[in-house]
């Protein structure tokens, strides 16, 4: 398995409250739904198409208010990966985020599309940090 971790980003709330907001799909609705096709969700499961490809996920584990950890569901991810989003509560109003990718990529993948993992990563971190401060950084749309 190859690993890909996001760089760290703080959080001016409580774990719990960022938690909350992450720990299910639906509450993803809202910034999601038009940025996507076909975005359907429930609380531990998400589908949506994006270019072309239809991609099934699910909420594998949940511990409060640490991380989530969110996997492929039957049938919508060709690779076999796990997503962690983890928060540390450094103090009352400051959570620190990172997000870790863990996905099995032969080597010609991984050197095709590797750096673009990565900094997908990272973005996908500014913005969940930025939305839940109140504040999104100029040319980002969560």
């Amino acid at each position: 398995m190859n690993e890909y971790i996001s760089k760290q980003h703080r959080i001016r709330r409580p774990a719990e409250q960022i938690y909350a907001a992450i720990s299910r799909f639906d509450n993803l609705t809202p910034a999601v739904a038009d940025k996507v096709e076909e975005w359907e969700a429930s609380e531990d499961r998400c589908s949506f198409k994006a270019k072309g490809f239809t991609v099934k996920l699910r909420m594998e584990e949940r511990v409060a208010p640490k991380h989530v950890k969110i996997t492929g569901d039957e049938g919508g991810v060709p690779v076999d990966f796990a997503f962690w989003i983890q928060l540390h509560e450094a103090g009352d109003c400051d959570t620190r985020l990172r997000l870790v990718l863990r996905v099995e990529l032969n080597m010609m993948m991984r050197m095709m599309i590797g750096g673009k993992l990565q900094d997908a990563l990272d973005k996908i971190a500014e913005g969940i940090a930025a939305a839940m401060n109140g504040t999104m950084p100029a040319g980002m749309n969560l």
